[in-house]
């Protein structure tokens, strides 16, 4: 490999997981700056949705309560609530809560009302988090997952549970650590080359 594309390879990794938002870049003869954005193509809705049932699938799995195993399903709702907010809404996080209730057998409403609460915080806050790396994004979303698993934390010790402990929490904690993993996977169809065309105008 060329010290070219090394170099190359390094700014890009470091720019999209960085911790910070990009640097602004000035535009000559103005005092006006921009962060430049990757040029993503549309996303496809067949994709979307074949991305959300995996997750569910995945979810579906018997962990059992295996500690520091992280809400798959959520992580993906909470990406397409941030990046399609018009396709992938509240209703959907709320139906696909519903499934997971079932599946666990847990309280009627507590994915439910978990998944909703996440799924108005990621679309209330789209644009700013958009606005960061992914890197930095994490952050923002470690909040959310962790309101999420509150919040079934809250319904089920309000019917007389027990509190499950700090290690409850750990799932939330590995999401957003494999958050710009997840992202960068399901952002990848949306990708452009990276190799310049002569003959295509982007």
């Amino acid at each position: 490999m060329s010290t070219k594309s090394t170099t190359r390879s390094r700014g890009w990794f470091s720019s999209t997981f960085a911790l910070r938002p990009t640097d602004p870049v000035e535009i000559p003869g103005t005092r006006m700056g921009y962060r430049p954005q990757y040029l993503l193509r549309p996303a496809n809705p067949l994709f979307i949705w074949a991305s959300l049932l995996i997750a569910l699938v995945i979810n579906l799995l018997p962990w059992g309560r295996t500690p520091f195993v992280p809400d798959v399903l959520a992580i993906a709702l909470v990406f397409w609530n941030i990046h399609q907010p018009r396709r992938v809404g509240i209703g959907t996080a709320f139906a696909f809560g519903l499934l997971m209730d079932v599946h666990e057998g847990a309280l009627f409403g507590e994915h439910a009302l978990a998944y909703t609460l996440i799924s108005y915080g990621a679309i209330t806050l789209h644009r700013r988090i958009l606005w960061f790396p992914l890197g930095a994004q994490a952050l923002h979303i470690l909040p959310l997952l962790l309101i999420a698993q509150l919040a079934s934390v809250g319904v089920r010790m309000w019917v007389g549970g027990t509190w499950p402990g700090w290690m409850y929490f750990g799932d939330g904690v590995v999401g957003a650590i494999l958050w710009p993993l997840i992202a960068w996977l399901l952002l990848a169809p949306q990708r452009r080359p990276t190799e310049r065309d002569a003959t295509r105008p982007l």
